[in-house]
């Protein structure tokens, strides 16, 4: 995360008095975080997006009556999601799949280990801001969307060893900047 702390008072006061604009920056700054909770939570990709989404339905329906005590949203809606992933889980086990989930979800959610975790996908995304066109797209298509060195080095139009190379510094940097958010 960047030095300047996030405050979201503001922004939740805004969406509390219907600005879908605040909402819609609230959303953009934390459902990456939202739905790693809701991933940890659930296991599975698809359920974590569903819960992710349905996380934030909750949130907009419950923001007009919202009291923030901190200067992040994030405690409250990993709390959302928590809920929001048992529920989730309790529908598998009707539907007689993954039963033995819903007791691994914890009672508590660690709000300071979630907090944390949130600080480090931020900065793992403000890494991936700042790299170049190039260098975005080598990491989005390899890391975020599984493609070879091959297949990315086809689709952007460079040489193989270019991609090989750029990921392997974009991945040192990437893992740099999340090893100094997780130092005290």
């Amino acid at each position: 995360m960047t030095d300047d702390v996030i405050d979201d008072r503001a922004l939740v006061a805004r969406a509390a008095g219907g600005s879908e604009q605040a909402f819609r920056e609230l959303y953009r700054a934390y459902v990456r975080p939202v739905y790693w909770v809701a991933f940890g939570l659930v296991g599975d990709a698809a359920d974590a997006e569903d819960v992710a989404q349905e996380t934030f339905v909750v949130a907009w329906r419950k923001i007009p009556s919202l009291r923030l005590e901190g200067t992040s949203l994030l405690p409250w809606l990993a709390t959302v999601c928590r809920l929001q992933a048992q529920n989730r889980l309790r529908a598998r086990r009707r539907h007689g799949s993954h039963a033995e989930l819903d007791e691994q979800i914890p009672a508590v959610v660690d709000v300071e280990a979630q907090v944390v975790q949130a600080q480090t996908v931020a900065a793992i995304i403000a890494a991936v801001d700042r790299l170049s066109e190039l260098d975005r797209e080598i990491f989005r298509l390899c890391a975020a969307e599984g493609y070879g060195y091959e297949a990315a080095a086809a689709t952007l139009g460079v040489s193989h060893g270019t991609v090989r190379n750029r990921l392997s510094r974009i991945r040192s940097r990437v893992r740099a900047t999340a090893m100094e958010t997780e130092t005290p």
